[in-house]
C-alpha cells in the first residue's frame, strides 16, 4: 500500500512535515508493510518555503530587513536557476515585533532585499509567494528594496524605484502565488478588504488607500500603464499590483505553483491513497487552498483523497465537490480544541491508523471480499 501525504501546516501547532509525520506513523501502525510518502505543501503563503526545502531545494539563508525594519534572518530556497522567495518569512505578520500590527508603516522591503539577493546569485527565474503579508504599501517597499534604494520612501525615491525596476530584472521570469482577485484600490482594494485585519483603523484604511492611489498614479505616469485595477493588485496588500506592474510578473494560484515545485504529480504514481489537510477545513478551504488543490491533482490521477484537520466546518457534499470523500478531525478524537492544540500529535497518529483500517475496509468491500 503506497500513502502519500501532502498536508498542509496546522497554523501555530504543526508544520507540514510534523503533520505528515504524525499521520504516517499512524498509517504505518495500522499497516507495517505501507510505503508512506510525505510532501509538504503550502498555498503560497508561510510554509512555501519548507515546502520547497522539502523538495530538495537548497536554502540560502540572507539577513534582511523585516516589516518595521528591524533585521530578520530569513533566506531563499534555490534549485538550479529558481529561487523560491516566501514574503511571509520576511514581510509578513509572523515577524511583527511582539505581534503589534503596524498598519501604516509596515513594508515589503525585505522582500525585495531577497529577490535582489537571488538574482545576484545568479537566478533567473523567481517564484514569489506572497500570503501573510504585514503590510500594505502596495509593493512599494518591495520595489525600493530589490532597487537597493532608501527604505523610507519619497516622490523622488518612488520616480527612481520606477524607472530602475524593469531593468532590474530583465531577463529573469518572476512567477507570483496569488490566490485573491481583488484590485488594488477602492471598496474592494488592498487597504479596505485586508487593512483592518492588519490592524488599520477606519481612518486608517483610507490614508492607506489615498497612499496606494499616489503611487498607482506614479507608476501609470512612468509605464504608461495603469493595472490598479487588475484582478490580484490588491493581492499582500499591493503587492501584486507592483510584481504586475513593474516586474512584469505572472500571476498563478499558489497551490499549483507548490505542486509544481514539488513534483506532486511524480509522486501520485502508484499511490493507493491520497491524505491532505490544513488546521481548519472550512468556506476558504473551498476556494485555492492547499486541501481542495491536492484533492483536485489527485482525483485527476484518479487516486482517492481523504483529509485530516484540527477542526471540520464542511458538511460531505461541501467535501466531495472538491474531491475529498472524508475528513477525519482532531476534534472527532478529542472535543477540547485546547487539548487539540497542545497536543495534536498523538490524535493525528490515531486519525492515521483509523483512516487506514477505513480505506482497507472499503476497498474489502468493493471487491466483493468482505
Amino acid at each position: 500500500m503506497r500513502v502519500v501525504v501532502a498536508s498542509d501546516k496546522f497554523k501555530g501547532t504543526l508544520t507540514s512535515a510534523e503533520v505528515a509525520a504524525a499521520v504516517g506513523a499512524g498509517v504505518r501502525r495500522a499497516c507495517p508493510d505501507a510505503t508512506v510518502v510525505a510532501v509538504p505543501v503550502a498555498d503560497g503563503g508561510d510554509g512555501t518555503l519548507a515546502a520547497a526545502v522539502a523538495a530538495g531545494y537548497t536554502l540560502v539563508p540572507h539577513t534582511a530587513s523585516g516589516p518595521t525594519g528591524e533585521p530578520v534572518q530569513s533566506g531563499y530556497a534555490r534549485l538550479g536557476d529558481t529561487a523560491v522567495v516566501e514574503l511571509a518569512d520576511v514581510s509578513g505578520l509572523v515577524r511583527l515585533p511582539g505581534g503589534t500590527p503596524a498598519p501604516l508603516t509596515a513594508t515589503s522591503y525585505g522582500t525585495g532585499e531577497l529577490i535582489a539577493a537571488a538574482l545576484d546569485a545568479g537566478c533567473t527565474r523567481v517564484v514569489l509567494g506572497i500570503g501573510g503579508s504585514a503590510s500594505t504599501d502596495g509593493g512599494q517597499g518591495l520595489i525600493r528594496g530589490l532597487a537597493g534604494l532608501a527604505t523610507t520612501p519619497g516622490d523622488r525615491e518612488q520616480a527612481i524605484a520606477c524607472s530602475q525596476s524593469p531593468g532590474l530584472v530583465a531577463g529573469v521570469r518572476v512567477v507570483v502565488a496569488c490566490d485573491v482577485d481583488n484590485p488594488l484600490t477602492g471598496a474592494r482594494g488592498a487597504a479596505a478588504v485586508y487593512g483592518p485585519q492588519k490592524g488599520a483603523t477606519r481612518e486608517q484604511v483610507v490614508e492607506l488607500d489615498r497612499r496606494l492611489s499616489a503611487w498607482a498614479d506614479v507608476v501609470a505616469e512612468h509605464t504608461g500603464r495603469d493595472l490598479r485595477d487588475v484582478p490580484g493588485a490588491g493581492a499582500a496588500g499591493g503587492v501584486g499590483f507592483a510584481a504586475l506592474a513593474l516586474l512584469d510578473a505572472e500571476l498563478r494560484p499558489g497551490i499549483d505553483l507548490v505542486l509544481e515545485m514539488v513534483g506532486f504529480q511524480e509522486q501520485l504514481a502508484g499511490a493507493d491513497l491520497v491524505i491532505t489537510g490544513e488546521g481548519a477545513l472550512d468556506e476558504q478551504t473551498l476556494h485555492g487552498k492547499a486541501v481542495a488543490g491536492v484533492a483536485a491533482a489527485a482525483d485527476r490521477a484518479g487516486i482517492p483523497v481523504v483529509a485530516v484537520c484540527g477542526v471540520n466546518r464542511l458538511g460531505p457534499e461541501q467535501l466531495g465537490g472538491i474531491g475529498v470523500s472524508a475528513a477525519y478531525a482532531l476534534t472527532d478524537l478529542e472535543p477540547d480544541v485546547q487539548r487539540c492544540i497542545a497536543e495534536p500529535r498523538p490524535l493525528l497518529e490515531r486519525l492515521g491508523e483509523r483512516i487506514v483500517v477505513d480505506h482497507l475496509t472499503m476497498t474489502a468491500r468493493q471487491r466483493g471480499i468482505a
